[in-house]
């Protein structure tokens, strides 16, 4: 065979045909993205006649990695069991190449190369090159994340939308978020993201080979979104100080903090917090085809000193004064879980595994978290890999109040069980409502079999609850809408057989989910006498309020009262949620692919004071990619209404996301659900230009 009878005219990778077989046509169609252990097929395309035996042979290289480290020879026939293989089937002038991939084959990006050979072995010519993406493959029973279930991987995979819970335990909130992991090139991010890592910078071979194994790709994604150690994706802050950047509460979606750190060239994007970490890591999971929820856990512990015991030091004004790193309990803390099988464990740890990408505590000298197993934080087994003492800790640990007296000395005043790991969340599978999966992670509170886990995880329990006395106390507050002047009720009853003196310390504080800064403390020395309800109002102003509130618009009222004389304390805390705005969405139009819509938003300033600087930010994975629009001068009471178009870029049931931002008031949040069609339902009607 001479030069000018090439035989080998091209290979069509059959995008459309397998993206669909392969459940990725949603990310794209001009690009092949296939999961391993699922055949795909190709067709070689010839000049002028088939290639034939014994003239001519056929082979199959695969290269893998950014500069095409690892290569792989695929056999003409199943003899190696685990390995690439492919078989040929002859048509007119085309010979379609059935790919098969092991379930345990490394995730990526493989060129593919034909080669033709002739009987002795001679290289007579090679196709060009082609890339397509092997992904993870939950469908595939051989495979180590496998889930038997088509209705959990709709909505662990395939979902675009979500809803991540902040708020407090006894007063929930829903954000809704736009994973978007199908939206354009984000799974050439997530695959940059991999690359970006200290092992694959450092030994790329090294990181391609165990990129077969969701532990060790799961792992580096929870290091690598987080901007803490590496080149990594965010950037966390938590003081309020967002001018550089974009506060975290003004994102809506993971895709535009993607795009923005890969057009960036791998900077690190300002900013988040622990939601944004966990949104941005469910779409990254997702994506590579893991399946991946987003969780909450509700009065979360950050325990400091790996004692899985929370400890609160105050003076006696009520004054926080614990030194160095401290213990806290965050309002709620976000992460996410992934469903995996744990070849590295014993069995019976397989299943959901706990990923926390916001950066707490270092993990093997790096800030991440997991995977640690769900079942070895219930039953205790916090000798398991990774990090299972500081989740056990999360959900489980107790809180010890302690006074430290001006010469030096410590009285506990209470230790309590049951406030730490309460309402643990994630979005139902079967729409948008919470479902409570605390079960999975403890025993119920108080029961035998969860006073056997706190000892084998290494805590004595010895409680030291102090009879309170006769005293009682409660705090109450009115309806609170921010922006508006309010009642908190302190009420304090004797319930003894005498007369009694103590004094009452109140604070009020603007909480953020995991720290306080402190509106005003008021102390007073009270008289109870025997069966009489003492109560004390407190005025909460937002001339007080309004300057100290943090974004999350939460404010906590704590109450200490202490007998005269006596180390009696009582303590109560209440967290007060500032009910927000709503934006309301109307959308104009048939919501048809290619064809314009618009949305009309309307917003009310609910504060006494003008808002500056207003900014909307819209999104929707399959509606339109990130818009900003700014708004001037909001004066106290004003409506606002503005309006945008855009044009549906996918098919289905799609969630357009807006987020309100200014300088007074912040997070305010509004979507609305569109169902986008392919085409026009009336064949008579005339497509819009």
């Amino acid at each position: 065979q001479t030069a000018n009878q090439a035989l080998l005219s091209g290979v069509d990778l059959q995008c459309y045909e397998n993206n669909h077989a392969h459940r990725t046509e949603e990310m794209d169609m001009e690009q092949l993205l296939v999961r391993r252990g699922q055949p795909f097929s190709v067709v070689l395309q010839c000049t002028d006649h088939i290639p034939r035996l014994p003239d001519h042979q056929l082979n199959l290289i695969l290269h893998l990695g950014k500069n095409n480290e690892v290569v792989l020879k695929v056999s003409d026939s199943e003899q190696d069991h685990g390995k690439w293989w492919f078989s040929q089937r002859n048509a007119q002038g085309e010979v379609m190449l059935t790919l098969h991939s092991p379930a345990d084959a490394p995730v990526g990006l493989y060129s593919m190369t034909v080669v033709l050979l002739s009987a002795d072995g001679q290289l007579l010519e090679q196709t060009k090159s082609q890339t397509f993406y092997l992904l993870f493959n939950p469908w595939c029973k051989d495979d180590s994340v496998y889930l038997p279930s088509e209705e959990l991987l709709q909505e662990y995979i395939l979902n675009e939308n979500g809803i991540l819970y902040q708020g407090s335990w006894d007063d929930i909130t829903t954000v809704p978020w736009n994973f978007g992991q199908f939206e354009k090139d984000v799974v050439d991010i997530c695959f940059e993201v991999l690359d970006n890592s200290p092992a694959a910078l450092k030994n790329s071979e090294m990181d391609i080979a165990n990129r077969g194994s969701p532990v060790y790709v799961s792992r580096t994604i929870t290091a690598m979104v987080n901007a803490n150690d590496d080149r990594g994706v965010v950037s966390g802050r938590w003081d309020g100080e967002y001018s550089d950047g974009v506060a975290p509460t003004r994102w809506t979606g993971s895709v535009p903090i993607l795009r923005r750190w890969s057009e960036g060239g791998g900077q690190r994007v300002r900013y988040g917090q622990c939601w944004v970490f966990t949104g941005v890591a469910c779409t990254v999971l997702r994506c590579l085809g893991i399946p991946t929820r987003c969780i909450t856990n509700y009065s979360s512990a950050h325990n400091t000193d790996a004692n899985i015991s929370v400890d609160y030091l105050f003076n006696d004004q009520l004054e926080n004064v614990s030194e160095g790193r401290k213990d806290s309990i965050w309002n709620y803390h976000c992460w996410v879980e992934s469903w995996m099988k744990r070849d590295d464990l014993p069995e019976g740890f397989d299943g959901w595994q706990v990923l926390d990408p916001t950066p707490l505590e270092r993990s093997d000298g790096v800030f991440c978290c997991g995977p640690c197993p769900v079942h070895a934080v219930k039953e205790g087994e916090v000798g398991l890999k990774y990090d299972t003492p500081f989740v056990f800790s999360e959900v489980n640990a107790d809180l010890i109040f302690w006074i430290v007296h001006p010469d030096g000395e410590r009285i506990q005043v209470s230790q309590n069980s049951k406030v730490i790991g309460r309402n643990i969340s994630t979005k139902s599978v079967y729409g948008d409502f919470r479902e409570d999966i605390t079960a999975n992670y403890k025993h119920p509170e108080g029961s035998m079999k969860e006073r056997e886990v706190y000892k084998k995880a290494g805590r004595q329990v010895g409680q030291k609850n102090k009879d309170p006395g006769q005293l009682e106390l409660f705090i109450k507050h009115a309806p609170a809408i921010h922006g508006t002047d309010f009642d908190v009720i302190i009420e304090v009853y004797n319930s003894g057989r005498e007369d009694t003196d103590a004094q009452l310390t109140v604070t009020s504080n603007a909480i953020t989910y995991n720290s306080i800064h402190r509106c005003f403390t008021i102390n007073s020395k009270i008289s109870l006498p025997q069966f009489i309800a003492h109560e004390e109002v407190l005025r909460l102003q937002y001339d007080h309020y309004g300057a100290c509130v943090s974004e999350h618009h939460m404010i906590r009222v704590t109450a200490l009262l202490q007998l005269t004389n006596q180390d009696n304390i009582i303590l109560q805390e209440i967290n007060i949620p500032l009910k927000m705005p709503a934006l309301h969405i109307k959308i104009i139009g048939k919501a048809i692919v290619s064809h314009k819509l618009t949305a009309h938003i309307s917003f009310t300033n609910p504060l006494p004071v003008s808002l500056q600087g207003g900014v909307f930010t819209v999104e929707g994975a399959g509606l339109t990619e990130a818009i900003e629009i700014k708004t001037q001068y909001i004066e106290p009471g004003q409506a606002v209404t503005v309006k945008f178009s855009f044009k549906p870029t996918r098919a289905g049931l799609r969630k357009l996301l807006v987020d309100f931002d200014s300088d007074r008031l912040r997070d305010v949040k509004g979507e609305a659900t569109v169902i986008v069609r392919t085409k026009m339902q009336n064949r008579n009607a005339v497509p819009e230009i």
